[in-house]
C-alpha cells in the first residue's frame, strides 16, 4: 500500500478525544465482528443462531443511545453506502489494516480459557501411572498385567459427599475450544440410524487396524502395515488416554486408516447413514472419515520429532531468544518437495533463484538422505523460527506441518488446502493465519510479506495468535480432551455390544514401551502421562447450528475477497 497506517498511539489518542462512531454494516470491523467466538469492540457477543451483524447492531446499539445520536448513525450510514458507490477500492485504502480478525489485542487464552488443567487443591495424592519392564529378556515382560482396578466405592458411599465437599464449591470444567464442535459434525452421518457391527466391519478393506476397547482394556487387529510408526504412535496416544481417565472410556469397536488422504467419499454414499464409520488424521468437504488426533502428538522418531508437549516448551524458549522483528523479513518452508505438485511450484517462487524476481521467498529442499544419516539435527523444527513468515503448503494430502509452524510466532501463510484436521477447523484466516491463493503462490506471498513489513505491529499480532492457538487451544490437555468426548459420542452410537475380536491382541503400557527400542521407546517415555487426571475433561459445547455454518463460511469467504481485492489494487498501483 502506499499510505502509511496511522499509528497506534494515534489512534489511542483520537479515541481518546472523539467517542468512535458505529462501524457501518458491511464496514470490515462490523462484517467480521463475530466468527467462532472472536467478539468485535463494536457490538456485544449474539445469542446463539444470530448470524446477522446488522441485526446485533441495530439491537444492541441503538436502543441505548439518544435521538440525536440515532440520526447521526442514519448519517454515517448513507455516508458509508455512498462511500461504497463511489469507489471500489476505497476501503482498502481506509482500513487495509482492519480486515484481519482478532488484531485489537492479544488474546492467549481466548475466553479466559487455561493452557492447560489447573492443578488440584484437594490435597488429596495423585495416582501415578506407572510402567513396568521386568526381565526384558522375557518374553512375559512384553505381556500385559492381568492385575484388577481396585473396588469403586458403593453406590450409596459415592452419593454422599464428605464434609470438604460440602465447604468447598466443586470446580466447574471450563469449555472446550471451538473445533470440538466438530465432534457432532462428524458423527452426524449416523445420528440417527446409529451404528451397527456391520457398519463397523465393512471399514475393514479402508482400515489399518481395528482398535476394541473393553473393560477399559484396549485390544487391536492389524490388517495391513502403517507407514512407518503411524499406528504405533496412534495406539500409544490411546493408551495414555485409557490411564489418564481410567474408567471414563466406554467399551468401543472401530476401525482407524493412517492416511494422508480421506477414503470415504460422501459421493458414495447418497444415504450418509450407510457410509462406513473410519478413524483417520484429516477430512475434506467431500469425505465422511472421522477426525482423530495424529500420531505426532507423542513423536515421531524417524524424523527425530519429538512429542508435542516438550516440542511446545522447546519452540517457546527458542522464539523468545529471537523476537519477530529481528527475523529475517522472508517467507520460509523447507520440506519434501517431491510428494505433490503444489510443492514443486512453490520452490519456483524461491528468491534466491538467479535471474528470478525475487519473492520474498526463501524455500529449501529437505536433503533426506543426508538427514538421516545426521539423526536430523540439523531439522529442529524448534530452531526454524528465524523468519518473520513461515509458509504451510499440504503434501501428498494433509500435512503434520501446520502446528509446528503455527507455533514459532510467525504469521503463517497457508496457501488453500481442502484438507483440515482435527484442531486446523478451529482457525481462522485473516486471525490466525493469512490465506494465500494456490493458483497464484508467488504474488500472494510476496504481498503478504510486503504487507506485514509495513505493518509490522499487525503482522506480529497475527504470529501471536497462531501461536496462542496451538499453546492454548492445542495443549496436551485439550488433546486428551478431544480424544475423550469423541470416543464417548461415537461409543453412544453403537447399536451393539463390542467384544474382542478372535485375532485381536491386548495392547497396554507395558506391552509396547517395554518391547520398543531405540528413539521409538525414548519418544514413549517422554510422552508418557505421568498421574491419572484428578479432575474433569472440559464440557463439550453444541453442534453448530445451520446459521452459525452459514456464518462462518461467509466470514472466511469476506476475508480471502478483501485479501484478493488488496493485492489486485496493488498490482494497478505499481
Amino acid at each position: 500500500m502506499k499510505g502509511a497506517a496511522p499509528s497506534h498511539d494515534d489512534q489511542e489518542e483520537r479515541a481518546a478525544l472523539v467517542p468512535p462512531p458505529p462501524p457501518c454494516p458491511n464496514d470490515d470491523g462490523a462484517l467480521l465482528s463475530k466468527h467462532r467466538g472472536v467478539v468485535s469492540m463494536a457490538v456485544d457477543q449474539p445469542e446463539q443462531g444470530q448470524s446477522s451483524t446488522t441485526k446485533l447492531w441495530r439491537a444492541k446499539v441503538l436502543p441505548t443511545m439518544g435521538i440525536g445520536l440515532v440520526i447521526g448513525v442514519l448519517v454515517i450510514l448513507v455516508a458509508c453506502l455512498l462511500v461504497g458507490t463511489t469507489s471500489s477500492g476505497g476501503w482498502i485504502h481506509i482500513s487495509s489494516s482492519s480486515f484481519l480478525l482478532g488484531i485489537g489485542a492479544a488474546s492467549r487464552g481466548r475466553n479466559g480459557r487455561p493452557p492447560h488443567h489447573a492443578p488440584s487443591s484437594s490435597g488429596v495424592p495423585l495416582v501415578p501411572i506407572t510402567l513396568i519392564c521386568a526381565n526384558e529378556t522375557t518374553p512375559s515382560a512384553f505381556t500385559c498385567p492381568r492385575a484388577t482396578p481396585p473396588p469403586s466405592p458403593s453406590p450409596a458411599a459415592a452419593a454422599l459427599p464428605s464434609s470438604d465437599q460440602l465447604r468447598r464449591p466443586a470446580p466447574s470444567s471450563p469449555t472446550c475450544p471451538e473445533h470440538f464442535r466438530y465432534i457432532h459434525s462428524d458423527l452426524s452421518p449416523w445420528r440417527e440410524s446409529g451404528i451397527t457391527r456391520e457398519a463397523v466391519e465393512s471399514a475393514r478393506d479402508k482400515a489399518t487396524f481395528r482398535l476394541v476397547v473393553v473393560g477399559g482394556r484396549a485390544y487391536v487387529d492389524k490388517y495391513r502395515p502403517a507407514y512407518q510408526t503411524r499406528d504405533v504412535f496412534t495406539l500409544w496416544g490411546i493408551l495414555q488416554l485409557l490411564a489418564r481417565y481410567p474408567g471414563r472410556v466406554p467399551d468401543l469397536d472401530l476401525m482407524f486408516f493412517c492416511g494422508d488422504i480421506p477414503v470415504v467419499r460422501a459421493a458414495a454414499y447418497p444415504d450418509t447413514s450407510k457410509a462406513p464409520p473410519l478413524f483417520m488424521y484429516c477430512t475434506d468437504d467431500r469425505a465422511l472419515d472421522i477426525v482423530f488426533p495424529d500420531w505426532t502428538f507423542w513423536g515421531w522418531p524417524e524424523v527425530n520429532i519429538r512429542p508435542w508437549a516438550p516440542f511446545l516448551e522447546e519452540v517457546e524458549r527458542e522464539s523468545r531468544s529471537l523476537p519477530w522483528k529481528d527475523r529475517e523479513p522472508y517467507a520460509f518452508w523447507k520440506g519434501n518437495p517431491n510428494v505433490s505438485g503444489l510443492r514443486r511450484d512453490l520452490m519456483r517462487c524461491n528468491g534466491t533463484d538467479d535471474g528470478g524476481k525475487d519473492w520474498h521467498v526463501r524455500v529449501f529442499r529437505q536433503d533426506w538422505g543426508y538427514a538421516n544419516r545426521n539423526g536430523f539435527k540439523d531439522s529442529n523444527l524448534a530452531k526454524q523460527c528465524t523468519y518473520r513468515y513461515k509458509i504451510y503448503v499440504q503434501g501428498r494430502g494433509w500435512s503434520v506441518s501446520q502446528k509446528y509452524i503455527l507455533a514459532c510466532g510467525s504469521p503463517m501463510l497457508r496457501i488453500d488446502t481442502p484438507f483440515r484436521d482435527f484442531s486446523s477447523r478451529g482457525l481462522v484466516a485473516g486471525r490466525h493465519y493469512w490465506p494465500i491463493d494456490a493458483a497464484r503462490k508467488c504474488p500472494s506471498i510476496k504481498f503478504a510479506v510486503d504487507w506485514g513489513n509495513a505493518h509490522e505491529a499487525e503482522a506480529q499480532r497475527m504470529g501471536e495468535e497462531g501461536s496462542s492457538f496451538v499453546r492454548d487451544e492445542l495443549s496436551m490437555d485439550y488433546v486428551y480432551d478431544y480424544m475423550l468426548h469423541l470416543l464417548t459420542q461415537y461409543a453412544r452410537l453403537l447399536r451393539y455390544k463390542p467384544t474382542v475380536p478372535e485375532n485381536a491382541t491386548e495392547l497396554c503400557l507395558d506391552s509396547m514401551a517395554c518391547s520398543a527400542r531405540g528413539r521409538a521407546r525414548e519418544f514413549m517415555i517422554e510422552s508418557m502421562e505421568k498421574y491419572v487426571a484428578d479432575y474433569e475433561p472440559c464440557t463439550l459445547p453444541q453442534p453448530f447450528t445451520a446459521d452459525e455454518v452459514k456464518e462462518l463460511a461467509q466470514t472466511d469467504e469476506d476475508v480471502r475477497s478483501k485479501v484478493k481485492a488488496m493485492e489486485e489494487q496493488e498490482e494497478k498501483e505499481t
